[in-house]
């Protein structure tokens, strides 16, 4: 199992579980965390595409099934469907980031050690994205 497989499984949990928070957060900041949560979710099933295909370029196949991505996601899963604190929210959103952040930041390191350029590329823009929606949650947090 390559880093970019591991990488792919936690797009698809994220996916998933950014729709649980965005259906069940609540709270007074609602519409915005309920916006927020749709976007990182989209940018999640589209990133899940991208490193799809960075995947096969690269010669392998991409793991494509929820029972594998459960087994190799470093992210988990939301075990359950709840109301769920706006506060909540932010902190799994921000944890998530963080992890997809440093594993980014590992396959980056390898992809430019093989001089895989495609592959180093797209981490270093999914990297920036991650700093910025770091800081972005981090400050809603305060």
């Amino acid at each position: 199992m390559t880093n970019l497989n591991k990488y792919l499984a936690n797009l698809a949990v994220m996916d998933i579980k950014f729709h649980n928070l965005h259906w069940n957060v609540v709270g007074s900041q609602f519409v915005a965390l309920h916006e927020y949560l749709e976007a990182e979710y989209d940018k999640a099933s589209d990133r899940l595409d991208e490193v799809a295909e960075l995947i096969r370029m690269s010669g392998e196949f991409p793991v494509a099934n929820i029972k594998e991505y459960l087994e190799i996601s470093t992210i988990k899963e939301i075990e359950d469907s709840r109301e769920v604190s706006i506060n909540e929210a932010l902190e799994i959103v921000l944890s998530d980031l963080k992890l997809q952040k440093e594993l980014a930041l590992e396959i980056r390191k390898e992809a430019n050690e093989a001089d895989n350029f495609p592959v180093a590329n797209a981490m270093e823009d999914y990297i920036e994205d991650y700093n910025k929606q770091i800081w972005f949650v981090e400050s809603s947090l305060k």
